[in-house]
């Protein structure tokens, strides 16, 4: 997919010189108005936006100045960020280094360290053609989708990866620990799910249980990936006849931080109501990251025939690591190295893997030397407003670089943030790691299932990140956001918001929002 952008830009340019005048509405062609004007929207408040890539004066432009939220449109600014600070090509190097010597027997007499280097998929997405494999409903999303599907890769590839070139250095046994060193940032919770964002990540720090109906009356088939005794899962749950509803739940054991209990029902023949999507799949978030990688990393070795005399579970025994930036090239007994940064913004965006969102803003502040949360989040507004030229007051991002619960940013800032990114070195790769409307990520289904025919002539055009922010019984935001090649033969960039409609009474509710940003996606393609 190649595009007409204008990249490589000298350091300290500003990308997008003034954001004046861009807050004027022009009029709201007829057929976009009949959508937003609809009964549905009582209440709620729109924002759109449509600009050529290198004009200054929008085509389209209505709302209000003042930011809305984003939901996971705010995506669009930290892996763009990462991206660009990054380069396409960068590559993720995860080492182990051995703290003593090996005896001619091949015993280390000293500790293994694993060192985390914020390695978002470790080796357990890749696929033999240089890509990270994804599914329209990802792993990510299951408890909120209801279910999802699974890649048919490894989940533990990178660990075993590194097990196996640790067996070739020679060491058949570790007298002392293996420790995973996490401190390449200060660990930080989001607001959005409560997520651990952790320089370490093993299957992004889940464990994907699939729950299938037997006979009624019987135990249901639950398993589970990856398998290590870093945690297990107890299944407590029946088959029941299939006019009853499926209702299952999913807790850690308040006994032990270790094993994951899933109780209820599902019927027979169960299917959940995921376009495409054949069994339930749901998840447990790992509680201890570290504590669950230094496990997975001892039974990889332990299964390449190196010998541990550690105890295998339990916390990451941190107290042993050496100071920071005091190991020796010549004690580095494996590596694993990653794919391109270009397929990690891929995956991203094209999901909306949350936990890679944020991932991605400490990869951006870790350039500017910022190893926390907050001062990652400072360098990311100083790069907005200096470089990329957006006014401060245009958006607001307080606690994460993901986008729900409270990302805001006016429609201006958005098409601003997506022509300035059309100037830079990284603008294709960019461009291409968006969902495709009615073709692949969040965009997959859209004009298809069901068929819309308002949609089905820009199926294949737009190319748009989706953010979706929900609070009991209201839809806080339903937003699309990117690129498109319109009718007219024009590339724009464009937003689409709509801000709190309500009610909303089932996921059926969300949908047909979802569909309408669908619609007058297709209708702006269509116009300009």
């Amino acid at each position: 997919m190649k595009l007409a952008f204008v990249a490589g830009l000298a350091a300290g340019t500003v990308l997008f010189a003034s954001l004046s005048a861009v807050a004027s509405d022009t009029d709201v062609p007829a057929d976009i108005r009949a959508v937003i004007e609809s009964p549905r929207y009582d209440g709620a408040t729109w924002g759109m936006r449509a600009i050529e890539l290198e004009a200054a004066e929008p085509l389209l432009a209505t709302g209000p100045e003042t930011p809305f939220f984003t939901g996971s449109v705010r995506k669009l600014f930290s892996v763009g960020l990462a991206l660009d600070a990054l380069g396409a090509d960068h590559r993720f190097h995860t080492p182990v280094y051995r703290t003593g010597d090996v005896s001619p027997g091949g015993v280390l007499e000293g500790d293994l360290v694993l060192v985390a280097a914020a390695d978002l998929t470790l080796g357990g997405r890749d696929l033999p053609d240089g890509t990270l494999a994804f599914t329209n409903f990802d792993h990510t999303e299951s408890n909120s989708l209801g279910s999802s599907i699974l890649t048919d890769t490894d989940p533990l590839a990178g660990l075993k990866a590194l097990a196996r070139d640790v067996a070739a250095s020679g060491i058949t046994s570790i007298a002392g620990d293996v420790v995973v060193d996490d401190r390449l940032f200060e660990q930080f919770r989001v607001p959005n799910g409560n997520v651990l964002i952790t320089p370490v990540i093993v299957n992004d720090n889940l464990v994907d249980v699939t729950v299938l109906p037997s006979e009624p009356g019987q135990p249901a088939s639950v398993d589970w990936r990856p398998k290590s005794a870093a945690f297990t899962v107890r299944s407590e749950v029946t088959t029941v006849a299939a006019k009853e509803e499926a209702d299952l739940t999913l807790e850690i054991s308040p006994d032990d931080p270790t094993v994951g209990v899933v109780r209820g029902q599902i019927p027979v023949g169960y299917v959940p109501s995921l376009p495409g999507v054949p069994t339930l799949v749901q998840t447990f978030a790992i509680p201890d990251p570290t504590a669950y990688a230094r496990t997975a990393f001892i039974e990889a070795l332990v299964e390449q025939g190196v010998r541990v005399a550690a105890d295998p579970v339990g916390p990451n025994p941190a107290g042993k690591l050496p100071a920071e930036g005091s190991y020796d090239a010549a004690s580095k007994v494996a590596e694993f190295v990653s794919l391109p940064y270009a397929q990690y913004a891929r995956l991203i965006l094209k999901v909306s893997h949350n936990l890679g969102a944020n991932t991605s803003l400490m990869l951006f502040g870790m350039t500017e030397g910022a190893h926390t949360r907050d001062s990652a989040l400072a360098a990311e507004r100083t790069a907005l407003t200096g470089k990329f030229g957006i006014p401060g007051d245009a958006f607001n991002f307080p606690t994460n670089g993901s986008g729900s619960p409270d990302s805001q940013a006016s429609a201006a800032a958005v098409t601003s943030l997506l022509q300035a990114m059309s100037r830079t070195a990284v603008a294709e790769v960019y461009f291409d790691a968006l969902p495709v409307l009615g073709v692949d990520g969040s965009l997959a289904t859209i004009g298809r299932d069901p068929p819309n025919p308002l949609i089905e002539p820009a199926i294949g055009k737009v190319y748009a990140k989706t953010g979706t922010t929900m609070e009991p019984g209201v839809l806080k935001a339903q937003v699309f956001a990117g690129y498109m090649d319109a009718i007219s033969g024009r590339r724009l960039a464009y937003v689409v918001y709509v801000n709190n409609v309500r009610p909303i009474e089932s996921i059926g509710d969300v949908i047909k929002v979802f569909a309408d940003d669908g619609v007058i996606s297709a209708l702006i393609y269509g116009r300009y």
